[in-house]
């Protein structure tokens, strides 16, 4: 009897221990971990706990995923269009440190602010709070890579995937990034472009008047619109956003306007357009062929370029 107690305690406290053995190796297992951000290496020690939002276009990578609930602050313009009712429900329940941008759409927050919730990752770099900045306090940030400063690479649909890939290795969450570009990559084979070659132009007007900005083909603008049928009037530029006259756009008298917006009422993103001098001389806006539509359904690659590409195949398609 004492030997078979004794046998079953050391099972009983050599199970224990390999419990907690398991439980340590599944908490640090693939770490450190280090990914490559607009030329910078990020290393990560364990997956991010506490997070920060400063752009929103994480945040359908972050719920596929399912490490929304690591974000334990945001900031800037989460318009409700963007997300399912799963995605708001979660965002619903993130605190919103402030939504202030400038006309540009740009935010608007000091670093004490950022700083003080104690993130162990940021997403997004602004104006005011550089990489560099957040660095020297031994916060990590990162960029969707398209948005990157003096980033002259050609982006496509591939640039939602590896970015899908790049956040699961940061969470350790790969098994789940490799099911949701499997699903991403099923959506595209379900897209039928019907642009029939018609020329196009996506725009951002700045509304109250200003200056009105174009996207070439270093923006994500320009393989949405190639894969929904049509071509870039500002293909040529290997600028990402430009700003541009109307002269010129009344040169290049596109058959398509797509308008993006951070924000606001659409009405008034068009009118900001076709209220400008000669506007009406545009084949676009004679054949009422302008389509506003929200920032992120087209820039930076993420998986609501998607969706906004399902929105204008749907928006322009034959009879439409």
């Amino acid at each position: 009897m004492k030997k078979a107690f004794w046998f079953a305690t050391l099972l009983l406290v050599a199970g224990c221990g390999a419990a907690a053995d398991d439980s340590e190796a599944a908490a640090g297992a693939g770490y450190p971990v280090t990914v490559t951000n607009c030329g910078v290496d990020v290393t990560f020690d364990k997956a991010p706990e506490r997070t920060v939002l400063l752009k929103s276009a994480a945040v359908p990578y972050l719920h596929d995923l399912g490490v929304l609930d690591r974000v334990t602050a945001r900031a800037g313009q989460y318009p409700k269009a963007y997300y399912d009712a799963a995605t708001l429900a979660e965002l619903d329940k993130i605190p919103l440190l402030t939504d202030k941008t400038d006309t540009s759409g740009h935010l608007q927050i000091s670093k004490e602010v950022v700083i003080s919730q104690q993130p162990d990752l940021v997403f997004g770099e602004v104006d005011n709070l550089s990489r560099d900045t957040l660095s020297a306090v031994d916060i990590p940030l990162l960029e969707e890579p398209a948005l990157c400063e003096n980033n002259t690479a050609v982006p496509s649909f591939d640039d939602i995937y590896r970015q899908m890939q790049t956040y699961g290795k940061v969470f350790g969450r790969t098994a789940e990034a490799a099911t949701a570009v499997t699903a991403l990559k099923d959506r595209m084979t379900k897209i039928k472009s019907d642009g029939n070659g018609r020329t196009a132009a996506v725009l951002y007007p700045t509304v109250g008047g200003g200056v009105t900005y174009a996207y070439g083909s270093t923006s994500m603008a320009h393989p949405q619109l190639e894969a929904a049928g049509f071509k870039n009037v500002f293909g040529d530029s290997k600028e990402r956003v430009f700003e541009v006259t109307l002269e010129e756009l009344l040169g290049r008298n596109p058959d398509v306007l797509i308008l993006l917006y951070s924000d606001g009422d659409p009405a008034k993103v068009e009118q900001a357009l076709t209220g400008l001098p000669g506007a009406e001389k545009l084949k676009a806006v004679q054949n009422k062929n302008v389509m506003p539509q929200l920032f992120n359904f087209t820039e930076p690659p993420s998986p609501l370029s998607i969706d906004g590409l399902e929105k204008i195949v749907e928006r322009f398609k034959a009879g439409a």
